[in-house]
């Protein structure tokens, strides 16, 4: 088992995953190295969204880790140039509440993983504050006022009824 199962809490569920991508074999670091520093590198980074947290593992030796709740991500940046659009890599910049950033270079898919985090987030929250929630036909004074409008048309109420239900409705907009 990797870092994050070792570290997930009761009911915790890993919803995203990415890793170092390949790219990183590719660096001066992989060549002098004869690529051992980026395998090393690649093997043993971990990036995992939970339905709780955002954990990331980098490192072996000088180890490197991160546990940020979810309700402490401020945002999560991408970088990327020319090759790392084309090729699907790039840096990911993860701020927290309080300014605290970190980087983490060459990440595989960071498109993926920032919406991963987003929507992770937004689910934590439940339904957006300001949206406009949709009423059902027995809720919406509107449709009520319709329907009473039809049943005036149709002779199943006065027209004192209506006038009644009328100002009741409109009175609770």
């Amino acid at each position: 088992m990797g870092y994050v199962e070792d570290n997930l809490l009761n009911e915790e569920r890993v919803l995203a995953r990415t890793h170092r991508h390949w790219i990183t074999f590719f660096t001066w670091r992989g060549i002098l190295t004869l690529f051992l520093g980026p395998w090393i590198d690649r093997r043993s980074s971990e990036f995992a969204v939970t339905d709780r947290r955002l954990i990331i593992k980098v490192g072996i030796f000088d180890r490197k880790t991160m546990d940020l709740n979810l309700s402490k991500v401020e945002s999560v940046d991408i970088e990327q140039n020319v090759w790392g659009r084309m090729l699907g890599y790039g840096t990911l910049h993860v701020v927290g509440t309080g300014g605290s950033r970190e980087s983490f270079a060459h990440i595989a898919d960071p498109m993926a993983f920032r919406r991963a985090v987003q929507q992770a987030s937004a689910d934590m929250q439940g339904p957006s504050r300001g949206a406009p929630q949709l009423r059902s036909a027995e809720d919406d004074p509107v449709a009520r006022l319709e329907k009473a409008k039809v049943m005036l048309d149709k002779g199943l109420i006065s027209p004192e009824e209506f006038a009644e239900t009328k100002a009741r409705l409109l009175g609770s907009l």
